[in-house]
């Protein structure tokens, strides 16, 4: 499969267009500082976003809904590359507003190992301006825009991808990674 790349200030551009009016929440952009939190995963136990940065990168990714066709499917290709992500010093974890039992069942299901993560009150969806709302058969309803942010050990957002598509989203984002992990060893840095 060929990736296509996309500049991520065209994702942006386009993440905003597919939003509509009436978007109160800002969408960070790279060179932002990534907004801190902490949420429960499928296990019940706290991820610290501040933690998990004193070590790694972290690739953290929004979700709509655990179990729909692409929602698994991203979940599905992140797990897969796992091992690949963890080479190159980066965690993935993804974030939907699921209660931490359906993110148990989602994740036992379909044999996943990515940290996911509940959001039910949908906080770190709107910190990170991705609670959104879509029209769906002429209804207004409220929903998470599928979108990545990598950030790096220093806190700071690398990349933001709005509205992705999660066929092949997976590959696209740890190319982001190794090029990023290869510009820090070119730089010196950790």
């Amino acid at each position: 499969m060929q990736i296509r790349p996309v500049s991520t200030a065209a994702r942006v551009r386009r993440g905003r267009a597919a939003m509509g009016r009436g978007t109160a929440e800002p969408m960070p952009r790279p060179g932002d500082r990534a907004p801190q939190f902490a949420l429960p995963d499928a296990d019940m136990e706290m991820f610290e976003l501040a933690d998990a940065l004193r070590s790694n990168h972290v690739v953290l990714y929004f979700y709509p809904r655990a179990n729909t066709p692409g929602c698994t499917r991203q979940a599905a290709d992140f797990t897969d590359r796992e091992n690949d992500f963890a080479r190159h010093g980066c965690v993935v974890v993804g974030v939907s507003p699921d209660d931490c039992l359906t993110l148990a069942d989602f994740r036992d299901e379909h044999g996943l190992s990515v940290r996911l993560l509940s959001d039910e009150d949908s906080e770190v969806c709107r910190q990170y301006g991705v609670w959104r709302k879509k029209e769906v058969d002429g209804f207004s309803k409220m929903t998470v825009l599928r979108s990545t942010f990598i950030i790096d050990r220093d806190g700071v957002i690398r990349h933001a991808l709005y509205d992705v598509n999660p066929r092949g989203h997976a590959a696209e984002v740890l190319e982001l990674v190794r090029a990023m992990d290869a510009r820090n060893a070119r730089n010196g840095n950790r």
